[in-house]
């Protein structure tokens, strides 16, 4: 092995030819992709195009039939979310699905069951400085906040675990604009502070200003990758996706 190859970097994230299905439905089919530590990497593409079904794969709540899944290195695919989330890989899914009838700080608390009380009491401390509106809010119950509340709230609970590794699922979702570039906003910040991020989102424009790189999904398939500016400024994903 020449001393270029050992010296090049290694993905944290490698998923290689997945395929899964919902019954006799293909969903997603033979999709790979790479993410490197320190990126955002995005996965843009139509609902129903299988980016929410390959986040969910890759957390453990589906199986593929075929395929693998790497996280640094080490298999991970069918484990399921109780092994992956200790091994350093936190989604904050879909539609925010925050514990409706918990407070904001018993929603923090089960973010980080899988560790020890006195490393709950830092993340909950490091959690409320993040988002000081959680801290105002932390004996609130969780289903009366805002739109935007719950889904700083479902961000610092897949924080909760310190993961290496945050999948974000449409974040943005329902939000007003403002409370969009809020969101956004923080996930630049989460960045600069070292998370490496993986990020499915609808919203392409946002999704490529804050990204290294993308990928672009069309019905279970990767049609295109690359640079992310590169990508913002391709015509065909520019007709598609960006409404120009």
């Amino acid at each position: 092995m020449t001393e270029t190859m050992q010296n090049a970097p290694q993905p944290m994230l490698s998923v290689q030819d997945i395929h899964v299905y919902y019954g006799a439905i293909h969903a997603i089919k033979g999709i790979s992709l790479e993410v490197y530590p320190d990126e955002i990497v995005t996965l843009i593409g139509a609902n129903g195009a299988g980016k929410s079904t390959t986040l969910n794969t890759i957390a453990g709540l589906l199986k593929p039939k075929s395929g693998n899944v790497l996280f640094e290195g080490k298999p991970i695919a069918g484990l399921g979310a109780s092994r992956i989330v200790p091994a350093g890989l936190s989604l904050c899914p879909e539609g925010r699905r925050v514990f409706q009838q918990m407070t904001v700080r018993e929603n923090l608390e089960m973010g980080g069951y899988t560790r020890k009380p006195a490393e709950i009491e830092a993340s909950l401390a490091d959690m409320f400085q993040r988002f000081p509106r959680l801290k105002e809010r932390e004996k609130q119950i969780a289903g009366t906040l805002s739109g935007g509340e719950q889904q700083m709230l479902a961000m610092a609970r897949a924080l909760m675990s310190r993961p290496r590794l945050l999948m974000l699922d449409e974040p943005s979702m329902g939000l007003a604009p403002i409370l969009v570039d809020q969101i956004f906003g923080i996930i630049k910040e989460l960045h600069q502070a070292g998370t490496t991020i993986l990020l499915v989102e609808q919203n392409a424009q946002m999704a490529l200003s804050v990204a290294d790189r993308a990928y672009v999904l069309e019905t279970g398939k990767i049609t295109m990758s690359g640079d992310a500016r590169d990508l913002m400024h391709n015509d065909n994903v520019r007709k598609a996706y960006l409404g120009s």
